[in-house]
């Protein structure tokens, strides 16, 4: 079991993520990355875009400004409506949001309660200031969005866009035009989105700039269904939570079509497959770790019709927590800044004339590193990263036995080689025991030794992380072997 303790260490060790600015003491709610962390959330994206724009050849990747003009944020509802409950002591002026100071309270999720439903919870519960056990003063909402002044006077007022959906909106109907008017069309981005969180916590979990992987799926939802091949998963068993159930520690095992016969439309259910064989089957998460679960009425945005979050347990943040989620926003948003900007968004496909409906799939990437992290630590006589070869950072390392008898430049010579077909990193730092604990903590799957045995063409030596097993391959089949196995073509020897 990981603590959060662990897994930040390691973290810090080994350059994969840690608090911004730590210099100067910090930046509450802000996070670098490290050149393994960097490489690791880079990986994951790129699995991410191969996995979801590869459900069609009409899904594409675009990129927009992350600073956004008021008029646009007032149509998509964020300048009324991107709120949190704000809860401040009367004694010392600390701030905490609402439904978190419930929660560490009632152990349970208490999203989507009024301000005046929070204060009631507070006063029923006697619930102090955590920092000094003063007085809260009454709830508020406080809207999380960071202006912007635009120009030298600063008058055109502006926000850091608060998610990446709201580009993909904006420039629906230059790219349904580009893309030659054809229904069902999926713009997808993955960037930087902003949001001042009041009291951000649980380090990567909760930020105030972070990144996201988000698809905007615009479709036309009388004939969205007949597209997708379900049949095909129809009796794929999919984790479920439903919304009375989420505070439990499991979820049900429900095939397709019976969340069909529940009463979630079929196009619905094949991308929440989707999204599962995303995660057990590319990021290898463990079945027991990974549910859908259901948000209800009280709990999802206004504009959501179906909403389920996407939930991974990790032991470091105290059980499942949101990585993601799926949502069917219907045709709120384009019909929103057609209103705000008088323009029509509505399309022309065949003989239908309709404004799309949009389903989202969005992801925290952030969220998700540290979800890997969590997952593939493991200790015991040593300290390692169990992560899925197409996500690690370094996929092949590459040592000398010995600093000597012209074993390194052997080696130096096969990791030249060896690099122009796979990212592989050399080290000669260090005793051979040192170098594979390194290389074990950053979660390399395999690492080739050169020995004397290789100066007498007897090949070379490769190591596997997790069973610490090792076998010899001959320097010509090395490139082929190493790439069958990071592909998971080929398995490691028993």
């Amino acid at each position: 079991m990981a603590s959060y303790e662990d897994v930040l260490s390691l973290s810090v060790r080994r350059g994969f993520i840690w608090p911004a600015v730590d210099l100067y003491g910090g930046f509450a709610g802000f996070y670098d990355y490290g050149h393994n962390g960097v490489l690791l959330r880079r990986h994951w994206e790129d699995v991410w875009v191969e996995s979801f724009l590869g459900l069609s050849d009409n899904y594409h990747l675009i990129d927009t400004t992350t600073i956004l003009p008021e008029a646009a944020l007032k149509a998509s509802g964020h300048v009324d409506h991107f709120t949190d409950i704000l809860v401040t002591c009367t004694r010392c002026g600390e701030s905490y949001r609402g439904d978190q100071l419930l929660e560490a309270a009632t152990h349970q999720e208490e999203e989507g309660l009024t301000a005046q439903e929070i204060d009631a919870r507070i006063q029923e519960l006697k619930i102090r200031c955590p920092n000094c056990k003063g007085v809260l003063g009454p709830s508020r909402e406080f809207n999380m969005m960071f202006p912007v002044g635009i120009g030298p006077t600063g008058k055109d007022r502006a926000y850091l866009r608060p998610e990446t959906a709201q580009g993909v909106f904006l420039n629906f109907k230059r790219e349904f035009e580009a893309l030659r008017r054809k229904l069902p069309m999926g713009l997808a981005i993955v960037g930087r989105a902003y949001r001042n969180e009041i009291s951000p916590r649980q380090g990567a979990y909760r930020m105030r700039e972070f990144l996201q992987a988000e698809l905007q799926i615009f479709f036309d939802p009388a004939t969205f269904g007949d597209a997708l091949p379900f049949d095909a998963i129809a009796s794929v068993p999919v984790r479920i939570a439903w919304a009375a159930e989420k505070d439990s520690s499991g979820a049900l095992e429900i095939p397709a079509k019976d969340l069909v016969t529940r009463g979630l439309p079929s196009w619905y259910v094949w991308h929440l497959v989707q999204v599962q064989r995303f995660y057990l089957d590319t990021l290898r998460i463990p079945r027991d770790a990974f549910r859908l679960a259901e948000l209800d009425d009280k709990e999802r945005a206004f504009y959501n019709k179906i909403h389920f979050d996407i939930q991974v347990r990790q032991e470091s943040l105290g059980g499942f927590k949101e990585v993601g989620g799926v949502h069917y926003r219907t045709d709120h948003d384009l019909k929103g800044h057609e209103a705000g900007s008088h323009a029509k968004q509505s399309v022309t496909v065949g003989a239908t004339k309709l404004v799309p409906h949009v389903l989202e799939l969005s992801f925290g990437v952030d969220r998700n590193v540290w979800a890997l992290l969590d997952l593939s630590y493991a200790k015991g006589d040593r300290v390692v990263l169990r992560l899925p070869a197409r996500v690690a950072p370094v996929p092949v390392a590459v040592f000398p036995l010995v600093n000597k008898d012209g074993i390194p430049e052997r080696a130096e010579a096969l990791w030249a080689t060896l690099r122009k077909r796979i990212a592989a990193f050399y080290d000669d730092s260090g005793s051979i025991g040192r170098r594979y604990a390194r290389i074990d903590e950053i979660g390399t799957p395999f690492s080739v030794t050169v020995d004397h045995e290789t100066l007498e063409g007897k090949g070379v030596t490769v190591r596997e992380r997790d069973s610490q097993k090792q076998f010899r391959v001959l320097e010509p089949e090395l490139p082929n072997t190493l790439e069958r196995l990071l592909s998971g073509e080929a398995t490691f020897p028993a």
